[in-house]
């Protein structure tokens, strides 16, 4: 007698559990190729990134950057084949959510209050004014709303993590992102090298000058590149301040999140942005009860990670001694992620916006700067 395999049934049984095993292989092989890819680049990244501090001392260009300029190259040279594309986007999304979820694991509450009520306001008041006012500068030159807000969130909060952490909340596609990122990177490092002339310019003390390298400077390393040279008080103070600014990430994007639902539709697609009423909706035959999106739709699974996570940190629940590995993975992951937008990156298209985004990242910078220093003068921080 000849064994036949089972079937489902007429009812339409869940298929079998080695059946179901198997169909979770196929789709986690058809992953491998393009995350191998993206792991590849990332891998030669922070190589180039360890030869930078060898050679200087500080990485001046972070491996974050160099991934998406690495996967930008790749891309121009080679169009990866269809049998990489689904690892490449899996790496652009899942992979940069689990990396902000766990960026919430270092973020205590204690910095923020140790930092002083003055310093506080003026670091909330320099972030939410740079959003506004980059935002309406970015309209006015032209540019797509979800240009205007990664450019506005990189120069207000982080640079390059704050672009990957809001792109996806609202709906950027990876031409977006890639010039936001490109254009920031080549400020950041600028910022880095000029920003110290500012000391005999305004004449500020080191404790002030540490407060505006903390408020204008991209990342915690630029932070350091930058206030080393004026003291050792600024590079205190620098640092405390940017890790401050870094906390305002999370209130940004949660408050993204519930504002996606009003944003356009998203350029690449034609589509609504995911979470958005229009996206949600089933169908007009559904009421209004179906163009408003639930809370887990327009709060992103990541977000809600994030907050739990920095709760958990708040709490003292998330022991110290992890902290560091998390934080490197979670710094591992955004790499990777870069790494795969960069592959999704047409040159020849990002060429084509490069002048008005060259503009608007240039002048919303200005904006920060100015805001900066007023509220520096007006606070009496220093």
């Amino acid at each position: 007698m000849i064994a036949r395999t089972a079937e489902p049934g007429p009812s339409g049984a869940a298929p079998s559990q080695p059946r179901r095993a198997a169909a979770w292989a196929g789709t986690a092989g058809t992953l491998v190729p393009g995350l191998l890819l993206c792991l590849g680049i990332t891998v030669v990244a922070q190589g180039l990134q360890a030869g930078e501090e060898h050679l200087t001392g500080h990485p001046y260009v972070e491996a974050l950057v160099l991934a998406i300029l690495l996967g930008t190259a790749v891309r121009t040279a080679w169009v990866p084949g269809a049998r990489f594309k689904a690892g490449i986007a899996f790496s652009a999304k899942q992979v940069l959510e689990v990396a902000v979820t766990l960026l919430g694991a270092a973020v205590s509450l204690g910095a923020i209050v140790a930092s002083g009520s003055a310093l506080l306001a003026g670091i909330v008041g320099a972030v939410a004014l740079t959003i506004l006012a980059s935002c309406a500068l970015c309209r006015a030159l032209g540019l797509p709303v979800r240009m205007a807000l990664l450019i506005a969130c990189g120069n207000a909060i982080c640079g390059n993590s704050a672009i990957a952490a809001v792109a996806p909340v609202i709906g950027a596609d990876s031409r977006d992102v890639a010039a936001a990122i490109a254009f920031t990177a080549v400020l950041g490092v600028l910022m880095v090298l000029g920003l110290p002339l500012f000391v005999p310019l305004v004449g500020f003390s080191e404790h002030q000058y540490g407060v505006l390298a903390g408020l204008t400077v991209y990342a915690v390393p630029q932070v350091l590149a930058a206030t080393v040279p004026v003291g050792p008080l600024a590079t205190q103070v620098g640092t405390l301040v940017k890790l401050v600014r870094v906390l305002m990430l999370g209130p940004v994007v949660l408050a993204l999140s519930l504002y996606a639902s009003r944003l356009p539709a998203s350029r690449a697609t034609g589509k609504a942005t995911p979470g958005s009423a229009q996206g949600s909706a089933k169908g007009s035959t559904k009421g209004s009860a179906a163009s408003r999106p639930g809370f887990f739709k327009l709060v992103p699974w990541f977000i809600l990670g994030f907050l739990a996570l920095a709760s958990l940190r708040s709490l003292g629940l998330i022991p110290d001694a992890w902290i560091a590995p998390i934080s490197r993975l979670a710094g591992f992951l955004t790499i990777v992620s870069m790494a795969a937008l960069g592959l999704g990156v047409d040159v020849r298209v990002l060429a084509q916006v490069g002048g008005r985004v060259t503009v608007a990242v240039t002048a919303s910078l200005l904006v920060l700067l100015a805001i900066a220093i007023l509220l520096i003068r007006g606070l009496g921080l220093g």
